[in-house]
């Protein structure tokens, strides 16, 4: 797959060959699916467990007899009610790092890198350097480009500083280094950014 190269002013720079095996992958929904949510589910946090009735360290013996003592029944001190005693309803501590084949997570990168080269929203940069680090420069530039709503910036083994520096402050562009390419990210973009770079990295993760 050939796919022009640009530089940041919008002119071209030349064509480059993508790998079919990467960037020409038919995609398919249950995939990417069980990848995002794998993701996702990586990513959540638990709270620490509590102590419910079953797990206080008391006495379950019954604090008296149920009838005529003029009280209350109760059964034990492990009771909710009772200072000391188990929680009603605790947090318990879940699991929330499935597992996911490396094979399927793999698969799924590629199809999302798939997904938006079909799409055509996938665009190819020669390099990432901004005049002076400047952000009025760069926003002018993504101006020329067509950037979309929200767009996702991969670079090579780290992010230009300069490109870095004037993005910061613009939020609709994201960037990650090669190494940080996930499924989740590309997808929930409008359009995805390579350097060549990133482009040579991504290729090597794959065949490597």
């Amino acid at each position: 797959m050939k796919v022009k190269v640009q530089n940041l002013d919008a002119s071209e720079n030349g064509d480059i060959d993508l790998n079919d095996e990467i960037f020409g992958v038919e995609p398919r929904a249950d995939i990417l699916h069980r990848v995002v949510t794998w993701q996702l589910e990586k990513r959540r946090g638990t709270a620490r467990g509590t102590r419910e009735r079953s797990d206080v360290a008391r006495s379950g013996k019954k604090l008296g007899r149920q009838k005529g003592g003029g009280t209350a029944r109760h059964g034990d001190r492990r009771a909710p009610i009772f200072v000391g005693g188990g929680k009603a309803h605790g947090a318990r501590v879940r699991d929330f790092n499935p597992s996911l084949n490396k094979k399927v997570r793999v698969l799924g990168l590629k199809m999302a890198l798939s997904s938006k080269a079909k799409a055509g929203q996938l665009i190819v940069m020669d390099s990432l350097t901004v005049q002076d680090g400047k952000t009025k420069a760069l926003a002018a530039d993504l101006v020329k480009l067509g950037f979309g709503k929200s767009t996702l910036v991969i670079d090579g083994e780290a992010v230009e500083q300069s490109f870095a520096r004037a993005s910061a402050n613009l939020v609709a562009i994201n960037v990650l280094p090669a190494i940080g390419a996930n499924v989740y990210d590309i997808l929930k973009h409008d359009t995805l950014v390579l350097t060549r770079a990133a482009v040579e990295k991504l290729e090597a993760r794959f065949n490597g």
